[in-house]
C-alpha cells in the first residue's frame, strides 16, 4: 500500500509530476536516496504507476538533468557575449546550490532537448561574438569546468553564511600556532575573520578572470 497518500485532490500522475517529485525527494534525501519504490511513496501511489510516465529509473535521471538545464538562463542574441555567459554561469550556480545532485545527472549520455539548446545557444553567443569553432569548444568547456566545479566544491564547505565560516575559522585558528602556519594566520586575520567578508564572492571574481581570458583569446586569433 502507498506510505504517502495525499490529503486532498491530486493532480493527475503525468511525466512532469514524477520527475518534480523525485528532484524534491533528491534534493531532501539525496540522490542515493531516489528509488522507483521511494519515489512512487512520495507521490502516494504504487511504483508500478509510475511505469506509465517514466521507462525506468534512467528516465528519471535523464528527466532530471533536463529540469535543472531548464534552470539555466540561457544566452539570446539581443546581449553581448560576456553578459550571456556571465548571466548563464550565475543561473548555473544557483541552479546547482538548490540541488546539489545536479552535476552529477549532468553528465547523462542520452541528451534531451533542453541539453541540447543549452549545448547549441552557448555555442551560437560564443560563434557571434568572433570565437572559432576550436576556441568556442575551448570557453564552453573552461566555463562548465569552473561553474560546475565550484557548485561541487560549495556543496561540501562546512558553513552555509559568512557567521559559520567566521566562527569556524576561529575555532582553526585556535588550532594552530600562528608561527607554525603564518600564511594561513594571515588570511584568516585580515581577510576571512574581518566583517563583510562573504566567500561566495569569491565566484565572481573568478568568473570574471576566466571572462578575461577568454576575450583574450578571441582577440589573439582575431
Amino acid at each position: 500500500m502507498p506510505t504517502r497518500p495525499a490529503a486532498g485532490p491530486r493532480s493527475p500522475l503525468n511525466r512532469d509530476r514524477v520527475l518534480r517529485a523525485a528532484a524534491d525527494l533528491a534534493d531532501r534525501d539525496g540522490l542515493a536516496a531516489l528509488t522507483m519504490r521511494k519515489l512512487g511513496q512520495e507521490l502516494g501511489v504504487e511504483a508500478m504507476s509510475l511505469y506509465k510516465h517514466v521507462a525506468n529509473k534512467d528516465e528519471v535521471l535523464d528527466g532530471l538533468a533536463e529540469l535543472v538545464l531548464g534552470e539555466f538562463d540561457l544566452p539570446t542574441d539581443d546581449v553581448g557575449w560576456r553578459q550571456a555567459m556571465r548571466r548563464r554561469a550565475v543561473s548555473a550556480r544557483a541552479a546547482l546550490a538548490r540541488h546539489p545532485w545536479g552535476t552529477v545527472v549532468l553528465s547523462r549520455t542520452r541528451p534531451g532537448p533542453a541539453m541540447l539548446r543549452n549545448l547549441d545557444s552557448v555555442i551560437g553567443s560564443l560563434r557571434r561574438a568572433g570565437f572559432s569553432v576550436e576556441l568556442a569548444a575551448h570557453a564552453f568547456s573552461l566555463l562548465d569546468s569552473y561553474v560546475y566545479g565550484y557548485a561541487v566544491q560549495e556543496a561540501s564547505l562546512p558553513f552555509d553564511t559568512p557567521a559559520e565560516l567566521t566562527e569556524l575559522t576561529a575555532s582553526i585558528m585556535d588550532g594552530f600556532s600562528a608561527a607554525a602556519y603564518p600564511h594561513l594566520a594571515e588570511m584568516g586575520a585580515e581577510l576571512i575573520m574581518k566583517p563583510g567578508y562573504d566567500h561566495g564572492e569569491q565566484f565572481g571574481y573568478g568568473l570574471e578572470l576566466v571572462l578575461d581570458g577568454l576575450e583574450r583569446a578571441r582577440d589573439a586569433a582575431a
